[in-house]
C-alpha cells in the first residue's frame, strides 16, 4: 500500500485545485520557506481526522481555508483528497479487495466536515478504522512535523508505549479491554440489581402465597353462592311460569266476553245509524220549508222598507229644496260684508308702504356710520395686537433664555458627575483577567471536543462493525435457508427412491421380511448393495444377475439352508460370502464391476459388448454357456436371445448408486448447516455485544454534545464578555472625550443666554410703560363703535317691523278677495241644486208607491202557507229525534259494559306483563350467572322450597364474610411474580456466565497484549540497538521498562553517543536529539512499516556527516516505505527520485513545479 497522489482545493495556500503526484519511494518538497510546503504534512494530517485547529497551526478549524490574498478572494471550502494504492490489500476487512482507495475530507465556513470513502460519504470513525494497525493516522509516528521530531525522545514514558503499542497492533486490544471493564462493571450493577429484585420477589411471593390460599377458598365458596343463587332464580322463575300461565287462561276469557258485548254494540249502532239517516232526511224538508218561510217574510220587509224608503225620500227633497233659498240669502249678505272688507284693506296698504321707505332711509344711513367706526376699532386692534405680539416676544424670550439658565446648570452639574463616574469606570477596567477566562473555556472546549470526536469515532467504527457483522449473519441465514431447502429436497429424493428401491427388491413380502427377522437375518446385506458397477453398465449387470440381485448375503450357507425349509410363501435367494475379500470376476464382464466375493461361476462366461449389432456378429462364434450382453441388458447366446424392458428389478443399481451419493451428500449439507448454525449464534453474540456497546457509546456521544454545547456556550459568553468590556471601555473614553468638550460649550451658551435675559427684561419695561395709554385709546373707540351699532339694529327693527306690517295686509287683501270669488261660486252651486230638485219633483211619485204595496199583499199570503207546512215538518222531527234519543241511550249502556270489560282486560295485561317482565329479569339474572332455566330446573328437586335455598345462601355468605378482606388479584399477582421470578433466576445464571465469559476474555487480552508487547519491545529495542550505532557512527541506545508488570510498564529510551556519557536526553544537543528520535522511530517501521513516512525538515539540526548517513538509512529503508520528505538540505535532495518544488510567485497562493530526477539525469547525460 502506497500513496499515489494528494488533491487540495482551497486548502491554506493552495487555492487552486493542485495534484501532488508521488510515483517513487523517495519524494523530496522542496521550496523556500514560507511556500507553504508544511501545508502538505497539515492536509495529510487534517484529511485523517485532525481535529485539533492548533495541531494545523490555526486557531478554529475554518482557518484551514484560503483567508484571500492581495488578488484572490477568500473561497467557501476547502477539501483534500489522498489516494492510496491498495494493489497488495495490506487494508483490512471490506476494502481489501479495492485496489485503489481515495479518503477525502472537506469543510466549509461553518467548519463542519465531511468525510468520503471511494465517493461514498462516511463518518470520521470510518477513516480512522480505515487506516487502524496500519501505522497511520492523524497523530501516528508516520509523519514528524518540522521541530517535532526531537520531541519524540523528549516523550513521557507513558507517551513512548503509546508509539510501541500502536506499533505492535494491541490499541485495539486495549479498546475490548476497557470495554470488557466496562461490560463486567455493568453486569456486576445489573446483578446486585438483580439480587436485590429476587430478594423484593421472594418476600413478595411468600406474602402472595397466604393470600393466594384465602383467595382460592373465596372464590370456590363465590361459585357456590353463583349456584345456589342461580338455583333459587330459577324457582322464583318457575312459580312466576305458573303465575303466567293462569293469567294468559283468564285474560283468554275475559276478552271472550268484550267480542260479545261489542258485537251487541254493533247492532245498537246500526239501528241508530238508519234513524239518523231518516232524522237527516226531516231535518233537509224542515230546512227547506223553514227557508221558504224565512224567503217571504224578507220579500215582505224588503218591500216595506222599500215603502218607507219613497216615502222619506220625497219629504227630504222638499226640505233641500228650502233649505238652498235660505244659503242663497246668507251668501248675499255675506259679499257684501267681504267687499267692503276689501276697500279698507287696500287703503291700509297704501300708508305702510309710504312708513316702510321712510324706515328703509333710515337703516342705510345707520349701517354706513357702523362700517366707518368698525373699520376704525379694527384698524385699532390691529396697533394693538401688533404691540401685544411684540410683548409677548419679549415675554417668551426672557422665559425661554431663563429656562436656558436652569438647563444649562443641571446639565453642568449632571456632566461634572458623569465625568466622575467615567473617571472611576475607566480605572475598573482589567483586561489580563478576562483574557484568562477565555483561554481557559477555549481550553475545554477542545478537550470537550477531542474526547466527543474520540467517542463519535468509536460509534463509528462499532456501527461499521456492526453492518459488517449484520450483512454476515444476513449471509448466514440465507445460507442456513438454502441448506435446508437442499436438506429437504435431498430427503424427499432418498425416500422416494428407497420406497421405489425396496419395492423393486421385494423387501416389503411380509412372508419372507418376517422370516429374515424371526431367523435373524433382517440386517444381512443384499447383493445389490454390495456392488460397484462402471457407469452404463448397470442395465447389463442387472439383465445378467436378475433374481440374483435381491439375493440375502450369509456367512455360513450350510447353517442357513435348513432354516430355509420353514419359508413356507415366497421366492429367497441366499448367498454365501466368500472369504476373498476383494475378488474379481474371470468373465470379461467382470472388468466393469467391483464384488467383494466371489458370484456364481455362469456370470464367469458373460462377455461384454458394447452395441447389439456386435453381439449379433459374435453370437456365431460362441461356445455352449457362452452369453454376451450388451450395455442396454440385452442378452445373446448362441442360439437364444433375450430382450427384456420393464421389468422389476430395471434401474435397481442405478438407484443403488444414487441413494448413496444422496446419502453421502446429506451427511455432507448436516455438516455445513451445523456449522451455519454455529456461526448465526456467535454473530448473534457478536450483534448483541456490539449493540450493548454501542447504545452505551450513544450516551456518551450524546453526554459529550451536551457538554460541548455547554463549553461552547461559556467560551461564547466569555467572548461577548470580553467584547463586551472592551466595547465599554472604548465607550468610555468617547463619552468622558465628548463630555469634556460639551462642559465648555454649555459654559459659553449659559453666558451668552445671560446677556439675552437682560436684554429681554429691558424691552418688557418699556412696553409697560405704553401699556395704558394704549388700553385708554381702545376703550374709546369700542365705545363709539357701540353706539354706531346700537342705531343701525334699531334702524333695522323698524324697517323689519313695517315690512311685517304691509306683508301682513297683503295676506288679508289676497284673502278677501279670494272669499269673494268662493262665495260667488257657492251661488252658482246652489241655483243648480234648486232647479235639479224641482224637475225630480214633477215625477209620478204616486204610482210606484202603489205598485210596490200590491207586490207586499201577494207575499203575505205565501207567508202564511209556509208557515202551517212548517209546523207539520217541525212535528215529524221532533218524533225522530226522540227515537234517537232512546237508540243512542241503549248505545251508550253497551258501551259502558264494553270498556268496564276492557277496564279489566287491560289491568290483567299489566298484571300479565308485570309478571313477564319479572320472569324476563330473572332470565337475565340467570344469563348473568351464565345459566337458563330450562338447563337448570332438571336439576332441581320436585317439590323444592324456596325458603330453603335461601338460608343456604345466607349461610354461605356469612362463611364469606368470616373470611375477611380478600386480595382476588393475588392469584395473577403471584403467577406473574412467579414468573418473574423464574426469569429473574434465569438471567441471574446468563448474567453470571457472562460475567464469567467477560473475566476469561479480559484474560485472553492481557495474555495477548503482554505477548505482543514484549515481541514488539523485544524487536524495537534490537533495531534501535542496530540503528542508534549506524546514525550515530558508533555509540548504544536501548529501550528500558519502568515496571515489573508489562501491562502497565512505562518505556524510557536510554541512549549513549559515542565518547560521551549523558544522564539524560534532555541534556543532548539536537543533533542528537533527532539523530535518537530517528533510530526510534525507523525502528519502529521496521518492525511495523507504515505505507509512508512524512519528515518535514527533520534533517534542520544535523551536520554533513549526520545528513549523510540519514540519507543513506533512508535509501536502505525505502526499498519497503515510500518516504515523502521535506528539505532544504542539497545532500538530503540528492537521495530522492523525484523532486516537487513549490513556489509562490503569486503573493499567498502556492504552485507546484515536479522533477524527475531519473529522467533529468538521463536528460543530462
Amino acid at each position: 500500500m502506497r500513496l499515489n497522489k494528494i488533491k487540495l482545493v482551497g486548502f491554506k495556500s493552495f487555492v487552486d485545485s493542485t495534484v501532488l503526484h508521488f510515483p517513487a519511494n523517495r519524494v523530496a518538497v522542496v521550496g523556500p520557506n514560507g511556500c507553504g510546503k508544511s501545508n502538505i504534512i497539515d492536509a495529510v494530517r487534517w484529511v485523517m481526522g485532525e481535529s485539533s485547529a492548533r495541531s494545523l497551526r490555526g486557531e478554529t478549524m475554518a482557518d484551514v481555508i484560503f483567508n484571500g490574498a492581495a488578488g484572490r478572494k477568500p473561497v467557501g471550502q476547502a477539501s483534500i483528497e489522498l489516494v492510496f494504492d491498495n494493489n497488495q490489500g495490506r487494508l483490512s476487512g471490506t476494502w481489501a479487495s479495492y485496489s485503489e482507495i481515495a479518503v477525502r475530507r472537506l469543510i466549509g465556513r461553518d467548519g463542519q466536515s465531511t468525510y468520503f470513502l471511494n465517493g461514498t460519504r462516511c463518518r470520521r470513525r470510518d477513516i480512522a478504522d480505515l487506516f487502524l494497525g496500519t501505522g497511520l493516522g492523524a497523530r501516528s509516528y508516520a509523519i514528524i512535523e518540522q521541530g517535532t521530531i526531537s520531541r519524540v525522545v523528549e516523550a513521557r514514558p507513558e507517551e513512548l508505549r503509546a508509539f510501541l503499542e500502536e506499533a505492535a497492533g494491541i490499541s485495539r486490544y486495549k479498546e475490548r479491554r476497557r470495554e470488557a471493564e466496562t461490560r463486567i462493571r455493568h453486569t456486576r450493577e445489573n446483578l446486585d440489581r438483580l439480587d436485590d429484585l429476587r430478594e423484593e420477589l421472594g418476600r413478595q411471593i411468600q406474602r402472595l402465597q397466604r393470600q393466594v390460599k384465602a383467595a382460592e377458598q373465596y372464590r370456590d365458596y363465590r361459585a357456590q353462592e353463583r349456584r345456589l343463587r342461580a338455583e333459587l332464580l330459577t324457582l322464583r322463575w318457575r312459580g312466576l311460569q305458573a303465575d303466567v300461565l293462569n293469567r294468559e287462561q283468564s285474560l283468554n276469557q275475559q276478552e271472550t266476553a268484550l267480542e260479545a258485548l261489542v258485537s251487541e254494540q254493533r247492532k245498537v249502532e246500526t239501528g241508530l245509524e238508519r234513524r239518523r239517516t231518516e232524522q237527516m232526511a226531516l231535518n233537509d224538508r224542515y230546512n227547506e220549508i223553514q227557508g221558504r218561510y224565512y224567503q217571504s217574510g224578507a220579500e215582505i220587509s224588503r218591500l216595506e222598507q222599500h215603502i218607507e224608503h219613497q216615502r222619506e225620500l220625497q219629504q227630504r227633497r222638499e226640505d233641500d229644496w228650502h233649505q238652498i233659498a235660505v244659503m242663497q240669502d246668507q251668501l248675499d249678505e255675506q259679499r257684501i260684508q267681504d267687499q267692503m272688507q276689501c276697500d279698507e284693506l287696500a287703503t291700509a296698504l297704501a300708508a305702510t308702504e309710504v312708513e316702510l321707505a321712510q324706515a328703509l332711509a333710515a337703516k342705510t344711513s345707520a349701517e354706513a356710520m357702523l362700517t366707518d367706526h368698525e373699520a376704525a376699532l379694527r384698524d385699532g386692534q390691529v396697533v394693538w395686537e401688533a404691540f401685544g405680539h411684540r410683548k409677548h416676544e419679549a415675554q417668551r424670550q426672557a422665559d425661554m433664555e431663563q429656562a436656558r439658565i436652569e438647563h444649562l446648570d443641571r446639565q453642568a452639574l449632571q456632566n461634572e458627575r458623569r465625568l466622575e463616574q467615567l473617571d472611576f469606570e475607566r480605572t475598573q477596567f482589567d483586561d489580563s483577567r478576562q483574557k484568562a477566562l477565555l483561554a481557559e473555556c477555549r481550553k475545554a472546549v477542545e478537550l470537550v471536543t477531542e474526547k466527543l470526536e474520540g467517542d463519535q469515532a468509536q460509534l463509528t467504527a462499532l456501527d461499521s462493525e456492526r453492518s459488517v457483522i449484520r450483512e454476515l449473519h444476513n449471509q448466514a441465514n440465507l445460507k442456513v435457508q438454502s441448506l435446508r431447502e437442499q436438506q429437504q429436497i435431498a430427503q424427499g429424493q432418498l425416500m422416494a427412491l428407497r420406497t421405489l428401491h425396496e419395492a423393486a427388491m421385494g423387501c416389503h413380502q411380509g412372508s419372507v421380511k418376517d422370516w429374515l427377522a424371526q431367523h435373524g437375518f433382517a440386517q444381512c446385506p443384499r447383493l445389490v448393495e454390495k456392488l460397484a458397477v462402471a457407469p452404463g453398465w448397470e442395465a447389463a449387470v442387472e439383465a445378467v444377475l436378475a433374481d440374483f440381485l435381491d439375493a440375502v448375503c450369509v456367512s455360513d450357507l450350510d447353517k442357513s439352508a435348513h432354516a430355509i425349509e420353514t419359508l413356507t410363501e415366497g421366492q429367497l435367494t441366499l448367498l454365501e460370502m466368500s472369504a476373498v475379500e476383494r475378488s474379481m470376476g474371470v468373465g470379461p464382464l467382470a472388468t466393469n464391476m467391483e464384488m467383494p466375493w466371489s458370484l456364481p461361476g455362469a456370470f464367469a462366461k458373460v462377455s461384454a459388448v458394447t452395441t447389439f449389432d456386435e453381439a449379433l456378429m459374435r453370437r456365431a462364434g460362441l461356445k455352449n454357456g457362452e452369453v454376451l450382453v450388451t450395455p442396454e441388458g440385452v442378452l445373446c447366446g448362441r442360439s437364444w436371445l433375450r430382450w427384456s424392458r420393464g421389468s422389476e428389478v430395471e434401474g435397481v443399481l442405478a438407484r443403488e448408486r444414487e441413494i448413496h451419493e444422496l446419502e453421502s451428500a446429506l451427511a455432507g449439507t448436516a455438516v455445513a448447516l451445523e456449522q451455519a448454525l454455529t456461526e448465526i449464534r456467535s454473530l448473534d453474540k457478536r450483534l448483541h455485544e456490539h449493540e450493548q456497546a454501542c447504545h452505551q457509546l450513544q450516551q456518551h456521544v450524546h453526554q459529550g454534545y451536551q457538554a460541548q454545547v455547554q463549553a461552547m456556550g461559556q467560551l461564547q459568553a466569555a467572548q461577548a464578555r470580553r467584547e463586551a468590556d472592551r466595547s465599554r471601555c472604548a465607550a468610555v473614553a468617547t463619552e468622558y472625550k465628548e463630555l469634556g468638550f460639551q462642559v465648555e460649550q454649555d459654559r459659553e451658551q449659559l453666558q451668552v443666554s445671560r446677556e439675552r435675559l437682560e436684554e429681554a427684561l429691558s424691552i418688557l419695561a418699556t412696553l409697560s410703560d405704553q401699556q395704558a395709554d394704549m388700553n385708554a385709546q381702545r376703550e374709546q373707540q369700542r365705545h363709539v363703535f357701540e353706539e354706531s351699532r346700537v342705531r343701525a339694529e334699531t334702524a333695522r327693527q323698524t324697517l323689519a317691523g313695517q315690512q311685517a306690517v304691509a306683508e301682513a295686509l297683503r295676506a288679508r287683501l289676497s284673502a278677501t278677495r279670494q272669499a269673494l270669488q268662493r262665495l260667488d261660486a257657492q251661488k252658482v252651486q246652489l241655483q243648480q241644486r234648486k232647479d235639479q230638485l224641482a224637475a225630480e219633483q214633477t215625477c209620478d211619485a204616486g204610482k210606484v208607491l202603489a205598485e210596490i204595496e200590491i207586490r207586499r199583499d201577494e207575499w203575505l199570503e205565501i207567508r202564511l202557507l209556509s208557515e202551517t207546512e212548517l209546523q207539520q215538518a217541525r212535528e215529524a222531527l221532533d218524533a225522530c229525534d226522540t227515537e234517537l234519543k232512546m237508540l243512542e241511550q241503549e248505545r251508550s249502556n253497551c258501551e259502558r259494559q264494553a270498556q268496564k270489560q276492557r277496564y279489566h282486560i287491560e289491568e290483567q295485561r299489566l298484571a300479565l306483563g308485570e309478571l313477564r317482565v319479572h320472569r324476563q329479569h330473572l332470565c337475565e339474572q340467570l344469563r348473568e350467572l351464565e345459566t337458563e332455566p330450562e338447563t337448570l330446573l332438571p336439576t332441581l328437586p320436585e317439590h323444592a322450597a324456596e325458603n330453603d335455598w335461601v338460608t343456604r345462601l345466607e349461610q354461605l355468605e356469612q362463611r364469606i364474610q368470616r373470611l375477611g378482606p380478600i386480595n382476588l388479584a393475588s392469584i395473577e399477582e403471584y403467577a406473574q411474580c412467579s414468573e418473574r421470578k423464574q426469569y429473574l433466576d434465569a438471567q441471574n445464571v446468563d448474567l453470571l456466565a457472562a460475567l464469567a465469559t467477560l473475566e476469561d476474555t479480559i484474560g485472553k487480552i492481557d495474555r495477548e497484549t503482554r505477548n505482543r508487547f514484549r515481541d514488539t519491545f523485544n524487536q524495537v529495542n534490537a533495531g534501535l540497538k542496530m540503528l542508534f550505532p549506524r546514525l550515530f557512527g558508533g555509540g548504544q541506545a536501548y529501550l528500558e521498562l519502568t515496571g515489573d508488570d508489562v501491562l502497565d510498564a512505562k518505556v524510557m529510551i536510554m541512549a549513549k553517543p559515542p565518547g560521551k556519557r549523558i544522564g539524560s536526553i534532555g541534556l543532548m544537543s539536537g543533533g542528537e536529539k533527532a539523530l535518537t528520535a530517528m533510530a526510534l522511530v525507523f525502528a519502529i517501521f521496521q518492525l511495523n512499516p507504515a505505507p509512508f513516512c512524512l519528515l518535514d525538515e527533520v534533517d534542520a539540526p544535523l551536520d554533513e556527516a549526520n545528513v549523510g548517513r540519514f540519507g543513506s538509512l533512508v535509501k536502505d529503508l525505502s526499498a519497503h516505505i515510500q518516504f515523502i520528505f521535506i528539505t532544504h538540505n542539497k545532500a538530503t535532495m540528492e537521495i530522492a527520485d523525484y523532486l516537487i518544488g513549490v513556489t509562490m510567485q503569486e503573493p499567498g497562493v502556492s504552485r507546484l513545479v515536479a522533477v524527475d530526477m531519473d529522467a533529468a539525469v538521463r536528460w543530462l547525460q
